[in-house]
C-alpha cells in the first residue's frame, strides 16, 4: 500500500491532453493506494465555485468516483485558492489547511502548495497576504461574477508578465524558510510543489524535501510506501 501526492495540474480547458491524463489515471488501478493528496494548482485559474468552467464537473466525477474508495485531500494552491466547500462537496475531497503535518509510515511530514516557501518574491508574498484576508476574499465574493472574471484575468496575466523578468533563484523556494517550516513543525521531511522542478533532495539532519512534478508535458506523481519515495512519471497519450 501507498499514498500518492500531487499538484501543479494546472487544469484548463484550452489543454484537454491534461485532463485527460489525469482522468486516465484516477480511472486506472489504485487499488494499492490508500489515500491520494492533491496540493495546490489543480486547475489553471479558478474564480469560484458559482462560475466554475464547465470541464470541471467532469474532473469533479472523476475525482468523486476515487473518493468513494479512498480518501482525497486537497490543499489550496496559488491559483485555485478560491475552491470552496460546494467543489469540494462535488469531488469529494476533503480541504485541508496550508500546512499540514502527517505521520506518514512513521515518518512526520510536513505538506503544502510551497508558494509561501518562496520568500525571495517579495513582491508575491505581498500580494499573497493580501489575498488571503478574510475581508479582502468576503468582498471579493460578493462581487459581481463578471467583475470576478475580470480580476482573476488580470491577475493571472500579471503574474505570468512578471514572472518572465523574474530570476529562477527568486521564484524558488529559499533555504532558510524550508528550514524555518521543518524546525517549526519538527518533521523529518517536507512535500510540496509549486516550483515545478520534480527532485528529492536530502538535508542536512537527516531531513528531505521532495517536490512534485508539473503536469505541462507529462503526469507526475509521488508514491510515498514506509521505506521509499518515488517520483513517477505518466506519459500522455499520443495524439491521434
Amino acid at each position: 500500500m501507498h499514498t500518492v501526492f500531487m499538484g501543479d495540474l494546472h487544469l484548463s480547458a484550452d489543454r484537454p491532453d491534461i485532463s485527460q491524463a489525469f482522468i486516465d489515471y484516477l480511472d486506472s488501478d489504485l487499488s494499492d493506494v490508500e489515500a491520494m493528496y492533491i496540493i495546490g494548482d489543480l486547475f489553471e485559474v479558478w474564480t469560484s465555485d458559482d462560475i466554475a468552467e464547465p470541464f470541471t464537473d467532469v474532473i469533479a466525477a472523476h475525482i468523486k468516483q476515487v473518493s468513494e474508495n479512498m480518501p482525497v485531500f486537497f490543499i489550496h494552491g496559488n491559483r485555485d485558492f478560491m475552491i470552496g466547500k460546494e467543489f469540494a462537496a462535488k469531488s469529494g475531497m476533503q480541504l485541508l489547511p496550508e500546512i499540514k503535518i502527517l505521520d506518514l509510515y512513521g515518518i512526520k511530514t510536513v505538506v503544502l502548495h510551497g508558494d509561501s516557501l518562496c520568500t525571495l518574491d517579495k513582491s508575491y508574498q505581498r500580494f499573497r497576504r493580501f489575498r488571503n484576508s478574510a475581508i479582502v476574499k468576503w468582498i471579493y465574493c460578493h462581487l459581481p461574477k463578471s467583475t470576478r472574471q475580470k480580476i482573476a484575468a488580470d491577475i493571472r496575466h500579471k503574474s505570468q508578465n512578471g514572472n518572465k523578468d523574474k530570476s529562477y533563484v527568486i521564484m524558488d523556494v529559499e533555504q532558510t524558510a524550508v528550514d524555518a517550516l521543518l524546525g517549526d513543525t519538527d518533521c523529518q521531511r517536507m512535500i510540496h510543489g509549486h516550483t515545478h522542478r520534480p527532485a528529492i533532495h536530502e538535508l542536512n539532519n537527516n531531513k528531505q524535501r521532495i517536490v512534485v512534478g508539473d503536469w505541462y508535458d507529462q503526469g507526475s506523481i509521488l508514491i510515498v510506501k514506509k521505506d521509499s519515495a518515488e517520483l513517477q512519471q505518466l506519459p500522455f497519450s499520443a495524439k491521434k
